[in-house]
């Protein structure tokens, strides 16, 4: 077992414990970046000026009346702009644009005394536009061949001949919505300037980073001129990855020309018409299977919405295209990638980055063919998961695949599969306008960032000599627990109580060259790093210790603030007393930490190599029912096992599990955005801009019954302490929630009804299948006339 992941005993990892933030969060001592402006004396606030068209050339702004107002300091504009008129890593998102690319669009802002003073400013700035043509949604962007960035193609087999060889071949489209995050807190930044012109930006981001790079070259400055610090975020889910960067620009650039502090954080309204979403996409395909409904081939183009400039969009490609196949063996598969360039907010990272984009399309086509192959959907997805050392379509082999298996038939087992199969076709049997669904779905889920170089860590702990030890690591926490997961880790490799140990916000001047917490990674990266730190210190203390216990080094142990040699544990010694000596002896009390993730290789042109460190695995089970009137309906029940690794924390674990589960089920069922895309004044506005018109999850659309399991004996060689990711992963496993609506719809028709299900499978989506179903006469009705095949290949 390696060092990284071999667990001592006592060990803190592992033990149930409640978030580090817990009791400050439910009572309101919690502090996030807004909060700091109360502590900050003269703050002025920022308001944007904002476009109200999709697509136009600025010809003029004039600011004379806004800069009148009483209470207004300065309005900034491009011509502020010491450094790089830009704020994104492609040099594709000017900060002060001079063609506007989607409704809201900042073209400048204002500082005033107060928040009103700048938003009445922003409101009578005048802008004079010359209307531009617009493209709105992913079928007029693929009609007007309006792409940008790389086109890719994954393949591996010949799959012209796997569709020749298959015996049943089918073919259609499915276009699928995107998601807003909806983070409780939402964008905020503060920048001041100290005495020294060194510039400090309080931001709530999940790149400190990168928002310093961007900070720093919109400013013409170096990086170690610019300190970002997050103390925490009220959710970020993706949305605070690359986003945050151009609001923390504009703060520090309006304390740079004022000399006062400068805060900027958007209202709802602001954060949702500015800020990217979960990419939308619109999918092309044919699949082949053979008289036993195993997989032959597939070939798919993917076409994501990525709004007005690259922004992610071609990680979050290149993850979609490498989840293609989700949890199946599919011996020949062709997946093409595009990125349609809309007049829409650039869209960004989502929990799942492009993964749940991807297994959406298998999932879809399995839940729709089944009936036509004469398969139950459980069934056809059992025949055809991963067997252990299958290679991926991008050639990594499948490993610890028994572990799909396994959770599969754990599912099944402690969820009464069978017994309530045959309940259910009691109930819809004996009920005309009610029926119920069950579905089960896998998930095989890579964790790693696919652009290698992001795969490494720093951290920085110090013993100070009292004993006491405070971490810094580079990973944010946004509510996911990872700051818990690191003190576990730290009190672990020192062999300390909790108690003893502290972590340090997060800032580039402690930590530098941090990756994004993000691609589920914050835990393996930053807890290798800690971890690291942590053994060096150790080993010094070793030496130290071994001379007063006169044993050696390899033989002195530390537990529970103890320190003692193997077999004499009664003649150990303090922690406390052992720092201590070890000051007085000139010994080195800190340490930095690195990590990087050994075995990863990516060939980005050819789409192929390994570039995931493991898969994480789970299997979930959904029963619903649907009421035929309207197409409403209840999550009756949900079961869940999920592959954690032997998980560092099992509480903050299994909360990760049932708010991605969550989530997952308001992408797929609920959360709808619209933008409005007819001729118009309002062409590309957003029409889904508040709580009020964009639906999420609540507590009436949580499962009756909810039980979560992570699975047992499930140890990760080579991660840390043995554990697995568990951030983006269960979102995945909400996809047996939708197809339990396509099972429920298909009962209203007759047996072997195949149902084509929207999605988000809303109410009104789920009416319009199971009406769809009611009123087929034959198993083929199900399916739309372009995903018909009438030959069968023989």
């Amino acid at each position: 077992m390696s060092a990284l992941s071999e667990r001592p005993e006592h060990a803190q990892v592992g033990a149930v414990l409640p978030h580090e933030a817990a009791a400050a969060h439910v009572t309101g001592r919690a502090l996030y970046t807004d909060d700091l402006v109360d502590r900050t004396p003269h703050a002025l606030h920022a308001w944007p000026v904002q476009s109200p068209h999709a697509h136009a050339r600025v010809l003029d702004v004039r600011l004379d009346a806004a800069l009148a107002l009483d209470g207004v300091v300065r309005i900034l504009t491009a011509q502020d702009v010491p450094g790089i008129n830009d704020a994104g890593t492609k040099h594709d998102e000017p900060l002060f644009p001079s063609e506007v690319m989607f409704v809201g669009h900042a073209v400048a802002w204002v500082l005033a005394e107060t928040l009103e003073a700048a938003r009445q400013a922003a409101a009578i700035v005048e802008v004079d536009y010359e209307p531009l043509p617009s493209v709105i949604t992913v079928r007029e962007a693929i009609a007007a061949e309006s792409f940008q960035g790389a086109s890719p193609t994954m393949q591996r087999g010949d799959c012209e001949a796997g569709m020749a060889r298959a015996r049943r071949v089918f073919d259609g489209e499915f276009e699928f919505s995107g998601q807003e995050h909806f983070y409780l807190e939402t964008h905020a930044s503060l920048a001041i300037v100290d005495e020294n012109d060194q510039i400090f930006v309080q931001a709530s981001t999940q790149h400190p980073t990168e928002t310093q790079e961007i900070v720093a070259h919109v400013l013409g400055r170096a990086s170690h001129e610019v300190t970002v610090q997050c103390l925490r975020m009220g959710g970020g889910f993706g949305g605070k990855e690359m986003q945050p960067h151009g609001f923390a620009a504009i703060a520090a650039l309006g304390a740079t020309l004022t000399g006062r502090p400068v805060r900027l954080r958007l209202n709802r309204t602001l954060d949702m018409t500015m800020t990217g979403k979960r990419h939308g996409f619109h999918a092309k395909w044919r699949v082949g299977f053979d008289d036993d409904g195993l997989l032959q081939a597939l070939d798919v183009t993917l076409t994501a919405d990525a709004g007005w400039s690259l922004d992610l969009s071609e990680p979050v490609q290149a993850r979609a295209l490498c989840h293609i196949e989700n949890s199946y063996w599919i011996p020949d598969v062709r997946v093409h990638g595009r990125l349609a360039k809309t007049n829409k907010t650039s869209q960004t990272a989502f929990r799942g980055f492009g993964g749940p984009q991807g297994m959406i399309v298998i999932e879809d086509i399995l839940g729709r063919c089944a009936p036509a192959l004469g398969i139950d959907a459980e069934e056809l997805r059992r025949r055809n998961l991963y067997v252990e050392g299958q290679p991926t379509p991008y050639g990594q082999p499948v490993r610890q695949a028994e572990r799909l298996h396994r959770s599969w038939a754990q599912v099944k087992s402690t969820g009464d599969w069978n017994r309530r199969v045959a309940e259910i076709a009691a109930f819809n049997a004996s009920h005309a306008d009610r029926k119920r669904g069950l579905a089960i779905t896998p998930v095989k889920f890579g964790i790693s960032f696919n652009f290698t170089a992001f795969n490494q860590a720093g951290a920085l702990v110090h013993v100070y000599k009292d004993g006491s030890v405070l971490i810094n690591h580079g990973g944010t926490e946004m509510g996911q627990g990872l700051h818990t997961k690191m003190l576990q880790v730290a009190a672990t490799a020192l062999g300390l109580p909790m108690s003893a140990v502290r972590l340090a916000p997060t800032r580039t001047d402690k930590v530098p060259n941090t990756s994004a917490t993000a691609a589920s990674s914050g835990a393996d990266l930053n807890g290798g790093a800690v971890k690291n730190a942590c053994d060096q210190i150790r080993e010094r203390l070793a030496q130290v210790a071994a001379q007063r216990l006169g044993a050696s080094p390899a033989d002195v142990r530390f537990a529970s603030g103890q320190v003692c040699a193997v077999g004499r544990e009664r003649d150990g010694m303090e922690w406390k007393s052992v720092v201590a000596d070890a000051y007085m002896q000139r010994v080195q009390l800190w340490a930095a930490g690195f990590y990087r993730t050994e075995g990863l290789h990516w060939d980005t042109s050819v789409m192929q190599g390994s570039p995931f460190k493991y898969f994480a695995y789970g299997c979930a089970a959904a029963e619903v029912e649907v009421e035929g009137y309207t197409g409403a309906y209840t999550t009756r029940r949900v079961d869940i096992v999920h592959d954690a690794g032997d998980s560092l924390s099992p509480l903050v674990d299994i909360g990760q599990v049932e708010g991605g589960f969550v989530q997952g089920a308001g992408w797929l069922t609920l959360e709808d955005l619209r933008w409005e895309d007819a001729d118009g004044d309002n062409r590309g506005r957003l029409l889904t801009q508040a709580a009020s018109t964009y639906k999420l999850p609540s507590f009436s659309e949580m499962p009756q019954e909810f039980n979560v399991t992570l699975l047992e004996q499930a140890h990760e060689e080579g991660a840390i302490y043995g554990s697995k990711a568990v951030g983006e992963p269960p979102l995945m496993l909400a996809f047996c929630v939708r197809e339990a609506l396509r099972q429920a719809a298909a009962a209203f028709g007759p047996a072997g009804t195949c149902v084509e299900l929207a999605s988000p499978a809303t109410p009104e989506a789920v009416y319009w299948a199971l009406t769809e179903a009611r009123d087929s006469g034959e198993v083929a009705d199900g399916l739309a006339p372009s995903d018909r095949v009438p030959a069968v290949h023989a």
